[in-house]
C-alpha cells in the first residue's frame, strides 16, 4: 500500500496519532476516497481593525477573510488526486457558510526537494508555504506554517513575513463527542493575533474514481515551482 505524504514526513510518528487522525491522513489518490467534513465553526475571529486590510486581500484569492462570525455551518473537503505535473496532491477545501459564503483553498504535496509538505494557498496556488508537522498530547496533527514564497507568471520571490503570518492548525479526534475538532491561529510577529477559528465536524467516507475529483475543488492554475 502507498503511504501518505503525512505518513512519509512523520514517519513512526505517524503511529502516535489517534487512529480516527490517521484514517483522516493516511489515505491517498490510490485509494479511491474523499473525506468530506461537515460541522460548526463555533468562532472565526479577527485581529484589531488594522488587519483587516490582510484579510480583505486574502478574500480576493480564498486564502482569508474579514467577517468575525460564531456558531456556522462549514464543510471541509480533502481529496487525493495527481496534478497535472505528476505530484500526490490533497486538497483542502474549507467552506464557511455564513451570511456571505466564504471558501479557503489550499492544495498540499509533499515536496522532496525541500523536504517537507508544501501547501499552496488560494484558487491559483500563489503563495506556496512550507509546512512544519509534529503530534500533539492528543493524539491530533498539528500543522505550522514556514518560509512562504509568492508565485505568478515569470514572477517569484519569498514573501515578506512582515505582510503574512504564521498558521497553527491543530486538528484531533475527540472520543468523549465522537467527533473531529479544529483549531487555527493565524499571527504575525509585528501586528499580532490576524486571524481563526475553532470548531469540530464528523466526516463522510466518499467513494471516488480515478479522475473522477470535482472540478469545483481543483485549483484554477497549477503552480510547478514549490
Amino acid at each position: 500500500m502507498s503511504q501518505s505524504m503525512y505518513a512519509k514526513v512523520l514517519g513512526a510518528d505517524f503511529d502516535l496519532l489517534h487512529p480516527q487522525i490517521q484514517r483522516r491522513f493516511g489515505f491517498t489518490s490510490a485509494d479511491g476516497i474523499a473525506s468530506i467534513g461537515n460541522g460548526i465553526m463555533s468562532r472565526v475571529w479577527h485581529g484589531k481593525p488594522y488587519t483587516l486590510p490582510f484579510l480583505y486581500v486574502g478574500a480576493w484569492r480564498r486564502i482569508m477573510f474579514p467577517e468575525q462570525l460564531k456558531d456556522v455551518p462549514f464543510t471541509i473537503e480533502n481529496y487525493a488526486y495527481v496534478d497535472e505535473l505528476g505530484r500526490e496532491t490533497m486538497t483542502w477545501i474549507r467552506t464557511f457558510r455564513g451570511p456571505k459564503v466564504r471558501r479557503f483553498d489550499a492544495y498540499m504535496i509533499h515536496s522532496v526537494e525541500r523536504g517537507c509538505i508544501v501547501d499552496y494557498l488560494g484558487t491559483h496556488q500563489h503563495l506556496a508555504v512550507d509546512i512544519e508537522m509534529s503530534v500533539s498530547e492528543q493524539g491530533g496533527l498539528r500543522l505550522r506554517s514556514g518560509s512562504q514564497r509568492f508565485y505568478e507568471r515569470f514572477l517569484g520571490f519569498r514573501f515578506p513575513m512582515f505582510f503574512s503570518g504564521i498558521a497553527d492548525v491543530h486538528e484531533w479526534y475527540d472520543d468523549a463527542s465522537g467527533q473531529f475538532q479544529i483549531q487555527v491561529d493565524v499571527r504575525n510577529s509585528i501586528w499580532g493575533p490576524l486571524f481563526g477559528y475553532r470548531g469540530y465536524f464528523d466526516v463522510e467516507w466518499r467513494p471516488v474514481a480515478a479522475g473522477e475529483v470535482p472540478e469545483c475543488v481543483l485549483p484554477k492554475r497549477t503552480e510547478r515551482r514549490e
